[in-house]
């Protein structure tokens, strides 16, 4: 299904944003509601069901927090996250210097936090049963942990030495944190630790030539401004500015060396990309300027471009449930990407098939998890 994606014809999210889309995050629990955060500061939330049953349908806002909202962030909004557990609550953190927990039913924030800094990323991790540590990447090097039980940020991890721009939780270790800086370094951490950092990620895998032994273990040659995980924690992906995506062994830290070719990547601030779910091989999808690239994450082959934005793409999530992607972009506009519909069958091979000739597989799926919920 992932090889088949394509630009849905019949599905439209709603243009709400006024300015370009930096983020989306759908919940993980029913995979149906999505956030979109915009460079405005605008955040919109968006029911992905189609419950007008038609062919043709348009995702829906279900609110807004608008420019004229009390709360709304002063600038940028650069990472929208759903509480991981249910759907109760999400976060969004800004170029303002804040993060906000959110109250989903009454869009009202239950606690801010302040930084110093702009801040490019957060995470909160989405296998954490012992802790409620929300990881926050900004223009200062130290990484800070906000304890949403607690409501304080006195956490810090000491050992960047220029501004964090991006944060990921392991999804198999609730307290392994991956971060990923403009001082070219992916540092992983152990937060129980005093020390903190366990490693410093190394492209030559500690193979430089004598010349170069006193430099320090460097992840890119440029600023790291996106990390992602495999589904299953095993493997770290990381993309920096020097046009290079790398694969790492997350337990050993070593470098795959999987050769993706040139990714560009031109962004000044954190990348948003995504990971497949489920599927064999895996795929990642990255913002290519325009376009997003599709890759077999473990051959590195770039499987193919997916084109329909007009301006530069930001963000693109993956909906494991149907295999769909949506992607935000600079030209304020939200795509759906589904898997082209299999071929009918012939009649002589399967009479089965016959009554649901008219009706789009994808939209049969989407279907019948709601019905069989009453």
């Amino acid at each position: 299904r992932v090889l088949s994606l394509e630009l849905n014809k019949d599905r439209d999210v709603e243009r709400i944003h006024g300015s370009g889309i930096n983020t989306l995050d759908i919940e993980p629990v029913e995979g149906r509601y999505m956030l979109s955060g915009g460079s405005d500061g605008v955040i919109v939330l968006y029911d992905l069901e189609n419950l007008s049953r038609k062919p043709s349908y348009t995702c829906k806002a279900l609110f807004t927090v608008g420019r004229s909202h009390p709360d709304v962030h002063k600038f940028s909004v650069e990472t929208v996250q759903w509480y991981p557990h249910d759907t109760g609550m999400f976060t969004s953190s800004s170029f303002d210097k804040t993060l906000k927990i959110w109250d989903t039913n009454t869009l009202q924030p239950a606690d801010t936090f302040h930084f110093e800094g702009t801040v490019y990323s957060h995470h909160m991790s989405p296998v954490a049963t012992k802790h409620c540590l929300i990881a926050v990447g900004t223009k200062s090097p130290k990484v800070q942990l906000c304890d949403l039980k607690s409501g304080s940020s006195s956490h810090i991890l000491q050992g960047h030495r220029q501004e964090v721009l991006a944060v990921s939780w392991s999804p198999r270790h609730e307290y392994i944190l991956a971060t990923g800086s403009a001082d070219g370094k992916v540092k992983l951490w152990d937060v129980r630790r005093a020390s903190g950092c366990l490693s410093t990620l190394d492209q030559h895998n500690g193979e430089k030539s004598k010349a170069s032994s006193e430099a320090a273990n460097t992840a890119h040659n440029g600023r790291v401004n996106g990390l992602c995980y495999t589904n299953d924690g095993l493997h770290l992906l990381t993309i920096g500015t020097d046009d290079r995506m790398r694969l790492w062994n997350s337990s050993t830290g070593e470098n795959t060396l999987v050769n993706y070719g040139k990714v560009c990547n031109e962004s000044r601030k954190g990348l948003k990309f995504a990971i497949s779910c489920d599927c064999n091989p895996e795929f990642a999808f990255v913002p290519y300027g325009s376009t997003i690239a599709v890759y077999t994450v473990f051959t590195g082959e770039m499987i193919t471009m997916l084109r329909g934005h007009y301006s530069t793409v930001n963000c693109c999530v993956f909906q494991p449930h149907f295999q769909e992607l949506y992607s935000g972009s600079k030209d304020c506009n939200i795509l759906a990407w589904i898997p082209a519909p299999r071929e009918p069958v012939p009649d002589d091979i399967s009479e089965k098939s016959l009554p649901q000739q008219h009706l789009n597989p994808a939209y049969e799926d989407a279907w019948s998890s709601s019905d069989d919920e009453g």
